[in-house]
């Protein structure tokens, strides 16, 4: 038995049992807090209140030219919440996973989680159209209603996400403490960088937060839809096997009865015992060797027909002798 690390990288002989969370009263407290937090920052910027004044604090004071020394690596760090490379990276993670599993809710988690990201932080942005610190017009307004879509901020909330779903679909508490720590480490040094380069409002990175901690709170009561969208897959991937069987020739093996498998008969092994049975015993051989011998001389005797009829005919003698004439010497007169 594989006792390294490598051997967790095999694939499970069967899937395990995974417990599935469900929508609790804890967690239905946690989202509706949340939401009325989420709504009490959409508030405070359009109504212009002191949280706005701050953002244009934040934004006046220029952090990327207070700190120039770390706008190089930042620049690189703020990726781990564009949505493009860090869906690429932990779909490829879950489909490992799926596969080792032998389960696709994973998968089907990540895309519900992401779905529900695009519908519901892009309509806020599309509705508000908050323009960035960058392109602000006017000192002290909330830059609302002016064709932009940075609020909530999208790099934040996409790094809630994305990094939360391994906490999320963690089998271990231990996994799952570690997980959310490291994801919170993440989703909080990405918002923070985002002010830092001035592409977003701090009111933005707030909201970012939240609607990103929504998303992860509410999706307990999508795991029957994703239970269900599985089980529609794994269905629909039997009826091609079939097909296919179907087209090759093949069918699936029919399981055996209770009382034990069904017998199996070789045709060739029943063929050589009834030739075996046909035979004579041994000791018989040595007293019939005289008589079978002379049979066996009296039929090389008689002669065997052809196999292929041919024309029996008279063969003619050609006229004269074989024998080719004698060259007689010349003599002379």
């Amino acid at each position: 038995m594989r006792t390294d690390i490598f051997a967790r990288l095999d694939r499970e002989p069967e899937p395990p049992k995974i417990e599935i969370p469900r929508m609790s009263r804890t967690r239905v407290t946690l989202f509706g807090g949340t939401l009325a937090f989420y709504l009490a920052i959409v508030v405070a910027v359009l109504a212009s209140t002191w949280l706005v004044t701050l953002d244009w604090k934040i934004m006046l004071f220029r952090p990327y030219q207070q700190w120039q020394q770390l706008h190089a690596f930042l620049d690189y760090f703020v990726v781990l919440g564009q949505r493009g490379p860090t869906a690429v990276m932990i779909a490829a993670w879950l489909g490992w996973r799926s596969w080792r599993q032998h389960t696709l809710r994973p998968l089907l988690v990540l895309g519900a989680s992401l779905l529900l990201l695009n519908v519901t932080v892009g309509a806020v942005k599309l509705g508000l159209g908050r323009l960035g610190p960058h392109y602000a017009t006017q000192i002290g307004s909330a830059e609302l209603f002016a064709g932009g879509d940075i609020f909530p901020s999208g790099h934040t909330a996409n790094a809630v996400v994305t990094w939360g779903i391994l906490a999320y679909l963690a089998t271990t508490p231990r996994a799952r403490r570690y997980l959310s720590i490291g994801s919170s480490v993440v989703a909080l040094g990405v918002g923070a960088t985002t002010v830092y380069l001035g592409t977003h409002w701090l009111s933005d990175v707030l909201l970012g937060w939240v609607a990103g901690l929504l998303i992860l709170l509410a999706l307990p009561w999508f795991e029957p839809t994703i239970g269900r969208t599985e089980a529609a897959i794994f269905a629909v991937r039997e009826q091609w096997r079939a097909r296919w069987r179907e087209r090759r020739g093949t069918t699936a093996p029919e399981p055996a009865p209770a009382g034990g498998p069904w017998p199996v008969i070789v045709p060739q092994l029943q063929a050589q015992e009834d030739e075996d049975a046909g035979r004579p015993p041994v000791g018989t051989a040595h007293a019939g060797r005289g008589a079978a011998g002379r049979n066996s001389t009296a039929q090389l005797t008689q002669p065997r027909p052809h196999a292929t009829a041919r024309s029996e005919r008279t063969p003619t003698t050609p006229a004269g002798s074989r024998r080719p004439p004698r060259s007689r010497p010349v003599t002379g007169g």
